[in-house]
């Protein structure tokens, strides 16, 4: 474990507890994708299937459960507590277009043809473009709330210290995992934009 690593889960969880505090305070899921939130939910449970088979640390396996509750809690804020808040309408990504090509890819580039492993590598490459209904939606309406590009902001920084750790590992260890890193820098790209207009446009402005 290293600096990098830990420092983009922190980023991670900072990003989810935003989002979390920001419909919690506001009573309100407005300008939040739903359908990015189910598939990260569907990301974190196809990935951590292993807190059953595989034990690697405390720090590991709390942070998968973290991360697994906070994801629940989060569809259902939206779909259920304050689903009259939530807007339909805009949250029209048809996800098909992204589950059944990253389905596809994952029983074709894998590691190892396993249940664990395939559903991992979905996971992967799901994660990857998991938030492109919620990059729609703001490109839609043609706004978002400020605590939103926050969420965004950190989701980014995420996947931006995870290239790093990768690199890291790289040369500290001779580690490469191709598929991990070629998702990551796809996910990292569709960021590239927004980061662009937080930094520009004003981090305080709707």
């Amino acid at each position: 474990m290293n600096i990098f690593r830990i420092l983009g889960d922190v980023s991670h969880l900072l990003a989810i507890i935003i989002l979390l505090l920001k419909i919690v305070k506001s009573k309100s899921c407005a300008g939040i994708s739903g359908k990015s939130q189910i598939l990260f939910a569907l990301v974190f449970t196809t990935r951590y299937l292993d807190l059953f088979t595989n034990f690697i640390s405390v720090y590991n396996t709390v942070m998968k459960v973290i991360f697994l509750i906070c994801a629940y809690v989060t569809v259902y804020m939206i779909y259920v507590k304050f689903r009259k808040t939530f807007d339909s309408e805009n949250d029209s990504f048809r996800l098909e277009f992204l589950l059944v090509p990253v389905t596809g890819l994952s029983f074709l580039e894998n590691h190892s043809f396993t249940p664990l492993e395939i559903l991992w590598t979905f996971s992967i490459y799901l994660e990857s473009v998991a938030i492109l209904p919620q990059l729609f939606m703001i490109s839609k309406t043609g706004e978002a709330e400020t605590i939103t590009t926050h969420y965004l902001f950190f989701l980014g920084l995420y996947r931006a210290l995870y290239i790093a750790n990768w690199v890291w590992r790289y040369h500290t260890e001779n580690f490469y995992d191709q598929i991990a890193v070629v998702s990551g820098v796809v996910q990292t790209i569709f960021y590239c934009d927004f980061f662009y207009l937080y930094v520009t446009k004003g981090r305080g402005k709707k």
